[in-house]
């Protein structure tokens, strides 16, 4: 079975989704395939429950498409769900769910992107030609555990970040969790709080901020240089939590918006984390140096009898595993080579949205500026 269409969009998360709504403004013909069996599936189904949009809703909308007006200043993860299913249902956008691209070419002769998909409910093979082809297939869509001397030998639980719903479960039981990112942290506070005796991996520095000074920050940002802003949102965060490398965390020594315009890496919005690392409910470790049985042993020498490993330590792209004639635009990490903000953008009609590690207000960007690329080049 072969269709045709001007776009193809691969993934129906937050940034498929966003692309779809801005081609749909500009009548633009498109196709969007999920492999998931819903939209957002990270979202849905991926996200622990206390999990809420770390900034401010003026900074996470999609095109086209506002918040109620009644929204809080912080939206919850249902809340933002069910935004997604409005937006779907607003710009009428139809992804063909449990459909999976196994490999994506370049036709120099057709001067078209070949795509085989998979329709995983009846195992039918789709050709997909399209003259454009967004990748929207996420910075999220792999999880990524590291390798450990010994782990898989471990005897108790082992879990993704992505896997965590809530604490309720761990009470009493020795959990440590592997990263110092926002998700990391925020899931040691909540196993703290249902009782789980609760300790960090923290191996890099890490900014740890507020989110009213973060949205201090991404308000001044817009009007005064980054490193104005920076040392302002330090000095802040200094008179808030004080020197916390007694507690095992250090600051980079590149300011907050800074670091997050070059490498992507979001400072840490604390929830409650860092009263409870202070007071000692939460211990702190450096790297893990191996695994025996239940014991891991840290690179200080300590061990320490866990029941349960919950791995904060992120995601990765697997577009290069089924796009074919990439490399202009993508690393083999099957991330952007060009740096934000021109990172959207390949030869032969070829895009990514959603792979600069700028949240909800690049996933907007990406799709604004690649439905009038299209549009430029559609007419011509």
């Amino acid at each position: 079975m072969e269709v045709q269409t001007v776009v193809l969009i691969v993934g129906a998360g937050p940034a498929g989704l966003a692309s779809a709504a801005c081609l749909t403004q500009i009548n633009i013909p498109y196709v969007i395939v999920e492999r998931e069996d819903c939209s957002a599936s990270l979202w849905q189904n991926r996200a622990y429950d206390r999990l809420k949009l770390h900034l401010a809703k003026e900074f996470c909308e999609l095109p086209h498409m506002s918040y109620p007006a009644d929204a809080p200043t912080y939206i919850p993860k249902d809340q933002f769900v069910k935004y997604l299913v409005n937006y779907i249902e607003c710009f009428n956008i139809c992804p063909k769910y449990q459909t999976v691209i196994e490999s994506c070419s370049y036709d120099e002769g057709r001067k078209c992107w070949s795509s085989n998909a998979r329709d995983m409910t009846t195992s039918m093979v789709i050709r997909y030609t399209s003259r454009f082809l967004v990748v929207a297939s996420g910075e999220n869509s792999a999880t990524n555990i590291p390798i450990i001397p010994g782990l898989h030998e471990f005897v108790g639980e082992v879990i993704h970040s992505s896997r965590y719903k809530s604490g309720a479960s761990y009470s009493g039981k020795n959990v440590l969790t592997v990263g110092g990112g926002n998700s990391g942290m925020e899931i040691a506070y909540d196993l703290a709080s249902h009782g789980a005796n609760t300790s960090i991996v923290i191996h890099s520095p890490v900014h740890v901020v507020t989110k009213e000074i973060i949205r201090l920050g991404m308000t001044l940002a817009q009007h005064k240089p980054l490193d104005v802003v920076d040392d302002l949102l330090v000095r802040l965060s200094n008179f808030l939590f004080g020197d916390l490398s007694r507690h095992g965390i250090v600051r980079p020594k590149v300011g907050p918006l800074l670091l997050k315009d070059k490498t992507g890496q979001s400072p840490v919005i604390d929830v409650g984390t860092i009263t409870l690392i202070k007071n000692g409910t939460i211990k702190v470790h450096g790297d893990i140096s191996k695994i025996k049985d239940n014991v891991v042993e840290f690179e200080d020498k300590k061990e320490i009898t866990f029941d349960v490993i919950v791995f904060a330590t992120g995601y990765k792209s697997m577009a290069n595993t089924w796009l074919k004639n990439g490399e202009n635009m993508l690393n083999d990490d099957g991330m952007p080579k060009q740096k934000f903000p021109n990172h959207w953008k390949g030869a032969n009609g070829l895009y990514c949205a959603g792979l600069a590690k700028r949240g909800l207000a690049g996933i907007a960007m990406d799709a604004k500026n690649i439905a009038n690329d299209i549009l430029s080049s559609y007419h011509t």
